[in-house]
């Protein structure tokens, strides 16, 4: 986790000490493929929490994503259309979709690991919270009992 963290403070360091500018004629082009590598970052942030990512098609996905939309921009710039437009729709549904489900996921941990808390350690009690979190049938439907004992049985004769 702290990786991440000091990867960020290294490159704000980084950027606040070297100024370096971007032409005009480029920054279009730039724009575009920093918002298809935000996607894809979300993307993967998506994929981690499903526990389904992988690091070869994240890394192919981030670049090729970053280059592809660049080129869309300026091909269309070149035949004097507005393709950099549709990108950034794309791209921005994407994104929004992606932050939108990671924000769900987030809550949902958060309201287990209360309800868990909120519980003592209690078997029973922890497969009624999940089977309400994740299926909407009755939940004592999927609660297993132990057949009783002989010594059980005599005493409702």
């Amino acid at each position: 986790m702290w990786l991440p963290i000091a990867g960020l403070t290294i490159g704000a360091i980084i950027g606040s000490i070297f100024t370096f500018i971007i032409p005009v004629s480029v920054a279009s082009y730039l724009s575009i493929a920093v918002l298809a590598a935000m996607d894809s970052i979300f993307g993967g942030i998506k994929s981690i929490m499903n526990d389904k990512f992988d690091s070869t098609i994240f890394i192919s996905g981030f670049f090729f994503n970053a280059i592809l939309a660049a080129l869309l921009a300026f091909i269309g710039d070149n035949l004097g259309m507005d393709i950099y437009l549709a990108a950034v729709v794309a791209f921005g549904i994407r994104i929004f979709n992606n932050l939108g489900y990671i924000r769900r996921q987030f809550i949902h941990r958060i309201r287990q690991r209360k309800a868990q808390k909120n519980q003592p350690n209690s078997d029973i009690k922890k497969e009624i919270s999940y089977t309400k979190l994740d299926s909407n049938i009755f939940p004592a439907a999927n609660l297993e009992f132990p057949p009783p004992n002989d010594e059980e049985m005599e005493g409702d004769q």
